[in-house]
């Protein structure tokens, strides 16, 4: 399988090979060397793939959104061509996925069913999905969209769903189970769990030399986490162990041929010498086409010609210039990327309240004091901001570096309470003290003062240091933070700005690198850590008072900074899981935001700040623990990342510009228009009776008689839930077959009920939806044209079933119309 993906920065090119897992050892060693040959042709660009059946990386599951469907069979059966109308069908598909969906064909019995998944029975006409009692609503979801695709591109919609939830409530669809499985003995399995290696796992990262030495294959260890890029050198060819979850062979670009050649073979032998499953994935990598994925279990990954962006945080007296980029914060919402990429949800023009935690409480600060913070205290921030002409609201919590751990939790508590004041619709994000993200400082317009120790409550215990020192960095009132370092020489930079406050006066001590920008912002700043009189003096004009007020001259950081070379790091997306008592992190490579479903934790990592994305239906442990599988994803993360990484909490519904952005075509309206499992379920049809089902089981046909109090919806599917009654369209009156009739005080059966709806006009050129919908061509009336079915409805059957008027529909784009035509069996 080979893909290539086209990005701005230019392309990536992924080759997979996969194996069946009946297939033989010859037919793997030749699709190997087929790979490095098409490798070879493709000038070595390719970052190649081992993919073993059941057990793919998440990149190749990528490519199949509906999921993958894993038929029996070898090369005589998979070249058959596929009729998209095909009846003739009998078989058994064990769905198993949340995120990545695979079904496969399994023996027809009910031995092959667990209590903890989803199967579907496909006889052709007819699809059956079978819910396990365990079954997640994402995994029922993923059934049923996959039940929908088979339906739509195997069967030209004309193949009818039923979903049985609960086989009490569902005795026609068990019936037709019964005939085609015969009848269940003993209980069912237990769900199976799935065998997912979880975050300390992938963390346990080891990079092995690979060489050859007297016809001997050598493998040597050279590295463990946290590894660094400089330990991979040109010449030599590398694996890089995951932990057994995932094997990578680095091919330097003056490696030889022969050794490039042997990559995957290496590989193999790596993993029989380890012990580990002969499924274990294995991805090839060529120096200078690496993937995201390789570069994130390095500490630190840059890339020829790269610089650095805009804001990156520093440990005091650092050697590393930032050059600051102004930007127009008017087409944040024009651009939503741009919102992503520079961390801004809007121009910061929004207002603002703060309190700080005081016992345990939220106690508000004088709006004077606002951008003042100490390292001693909690502090929560509420910033509201106007979109679309309604207030969205975002909680900053921010927590110093010498705050209690009660303080810190108190201060988590308090955020929950004020959200839901605020209807829930707060984006939470948590801020250490030194990593505050651009937009806090944005919000305080330059004015931005973070104390080291000490608190802003009236009974302070201590008083204040008669001397301290700030380093100011920032060119403008977006960007500028004032922070309190240690009151000595040895702190001083010769690029920055520095406010000696002393209980005389205040200096501004411009270092030889500092520009005019930055010298004005630190004369704002000024004012505030200071009512003396302000002395600007330059780098190497200092009186003695200065030296000191420092206790006396020492070296400090003179250096000029020069730009660092970092790499850009791709954004992933990750649903995470804490329900099994293990962290596990499952990848959606490539993307979008119909990867987010209601009852999903999601983790967005832009390696700056990391967002958890909360569904509206999602489990209510996983809400809880959120911001500590944040924190447990960056403390086991391969390259060690930095725990005071900003973690940004983040609701559906309510997500931020520089949320969106990171997703290509964001639509605002999906979480009103799109539907949930109940919606979906609700929308293959809402039917009041059955009066007979009729099973042929070479030619599966489902018969019904439709009573004049009866009120058909949908697309009139066998669907048998509590909530809605089963309903099949299809008839074929010559099949052989097993009748069961059915009676009840609302509806009598009989034998003579085996004919096909009746037309019922319901004005000039209005047919009743059975009539049209899930007919071929020579099954519908006189004079109708095929192309067109939705046209012959009347209006109130065109909305029960469309949800929106025949104006409404016809406005809507051409393939978005057919593809609603599709889901209802007008097409």
């Amino acid at each position: 399988l080979f893909q290539t993906k086209r990005s701005s920065r230019g392309s990536a090119v992924d080759l997979h090979y996969w194996i069946g897992k009946d297939s033989s050892q010859d037919e793997q060693g030749a699709a190997a060397v087929y790979v490095t040959q098409l490798d070879t042709a493709l000038g070595g660009s390719p970052v190649q793939h081992r993919e073993v059946q059941g057990h793919e990386s998440e990149t190749f599951q990528s490519y199949f959104r509906h999921g993958i469907i894993y038929k029996k069979g070898g090369v005589a059966s998979g070249f058959k061509h596929v009729e998209t109308n095909m009846y003739n069908i009998k078989r058994l598909l064990h769905v198993k996925g949340k995120k990545h969906v695979s079904a496969t064909e399994v023996a027809l019995s009910w031995d092959s069913f667990n209590k903890g998944d989803v199967f579907l029975l496909d006889l052709g006409k007819v699809l059956i999905q079978w819910n396990g009692p365990s079954c997640s609503i994402a995994e029922k979801s993923r059934g049923l969209a996959l039940a929908r695709s088979i339906r739509d591109s195997e069967r030209g919609g004309r193949a009818q769903i039923g979903i049985i939830d609960n086989e009490r409530d569902s005795p026609d669809l068990m019936q037709i189970m019964r005939m085609v499985l015969g009848e269940r003995r003993g209980e069912l399995r237990d769900a199976v769990p799935d065998t997912k290696a979880d975050e300390l796992q992938k963390a346990n990262v080891r990079l092995y030399h690979v060489y050859e030495k007297d016809n001997d294959l050598v493998v040597q260890e050279i590295a463990t986490r946290p590894l660094t890029q400089d330990l991979l050198q040109h010449e030599d060819c590398y694996i890089l162990d995951q932990g057994g979850f995932k094997i990578y062979v680095w091919r330097g670009k003056a490696s030889s041929p022969e050794e490039k050649k042997a990559a995957f073979t290496r590989a193999v032998g790596f993993i029989q010498a380890k012990g580990y499953p002969s499924s274990t994935n294995v991805e090839v990598i060529n120096d200078g086409a690496e993937s995201a994925m390789f570069k994130q279990l390095f500490q630190r990954w840059t890339e020829k010609n790269e610089t650095q962006g805009l804001g990156k945080v520093y440990t005091t007296g650092k050697i590393a210039k930032v050059e600051q980029v102004k930007f127009d914060t008017t087409q944040l919402h024009a651009r939503p990327e741009l919102a992503a990429e520079q961390r801004m949800v809007d121009d910061a023009s929004g207002e603002i309240e703060v309190w700080r935690i005081e016992d345990l409480e939220m106690q508000p600060v004088n709006p004077k004091m606002y951008g003042q913070f100490y390292g001693g205290d909690c502090y929560l921030v509420l910033y509201t901001y106007l979109r679309s002409g309604r207030p969205h609201y975002i909680l900053y919590m921010w927590q110093g570096r010498h705050a209690s751990v009660d303080e810190i939790t108190a201060c988590a508590l308090n955020a929950i309470e004020l959200d839901r004041k605020y209807g829930d619709e707060a984006v939470q994000v948590r801020v250490t003290m030194g990593k505050e993200p651009r937009h806090f400082l944005a919000i305080f317009k330059g004015k931005l003062v973070i104390y080291e120790g000490g608190t802003s409550r009236a009974q302070q215990s201590s008083p204040e240091p008669a001397i301290r020192l700030f380093q100011v960095r920032g060119t403008d009132e977006v960007n500028t933070k004032a922070t309190e370092v240690p009151a000595r020489a040895s702190s001083l930079n010769s690029n920055d700005v520095f406010l000696l406050s002393t209980s005389q006066v205040c200096y501004l001590w411009c270092g030889k690198g500092c520009s005019g920008d930055e010298r004005e912002m630190a004369k704002m700043v000024a004012d505030i850590v200071s009512r003396r009189d302000k002395h600007t003096i330059l780098e190497g004009q200092e009186p003695a008072e200065f030296w000191e007020a420092l206790g006396g001259k020492a070296p400090y950081a003179s250096e000029k900074r020069f730009q660092e070379q970092v790499t850009h790091y791709q954004p992933r997306l990750f649903e995470c899981s804490n329900q099994t008592g293990r962290f596990i992190m499952t990848e959606v490579v490539g993307f979008c935001q119909e990867d987010l479903d209601e009852d999903d934790v999601m983790l967005l990592d832009t390696w700056e700040e990391i967002f958890l994305w909360v569904g509206k239906a999602s489990n209510a442990q996983e809400r809880n623990e959120a911001i500590a599988s944040a924190k447990e994803y960056l403390k086991t993360h391969p390259a060690g990342r930095d725990l005071a990484t900003p973690i940004i909490l983040v609701k559906q519904g309510y997500e931020p510009l520089n949320f969106t952005g990171w997703f290509n075509a964001w639509d605002p309206y999906k979480w009103s228009d799109g539907k949930s499992y109940e919606e979906m379920k609700n929308s293959l049809g809402d039917v009041s009776a059955i009066s007979e089902i009729k099973v042929d089981l070479n030619n599966l046909s489902l018969n019904k008689r439709t009573l004049s109090t009866t009120s058909l919806a949908g697309s009139a599917t066998a669907n048998a839930s509590s909530e809605y009654k089963s309903h099949f369209s299809h008839s074929d009156s010559n099949s052989n077959s097993y009748s069961n009739n059915y009676n009840s005080n609302n509806y009598s059966s009989s034998n003579n009920s085996h004919s096909s709806p009746a037309m019922v006009p319901n004005g000039e050129g209005i047919y009743s939806r059975e009539v049209l919908m899930h007919r071929t061509v020579d099954e519908l009336p006189e004079g109708v044209d095929p192309t067109k079915k939705e046209c012959y409805l009347s209006d109130a059957d065109f909305h029960d079933i469309f949800g929106k008027s025949k104006d409404e529909f016809y406005q809507m784009p051409k393939w978005k119309q057919q593809n609603e035509k599709k889901q209802f069996g007008l097409f």
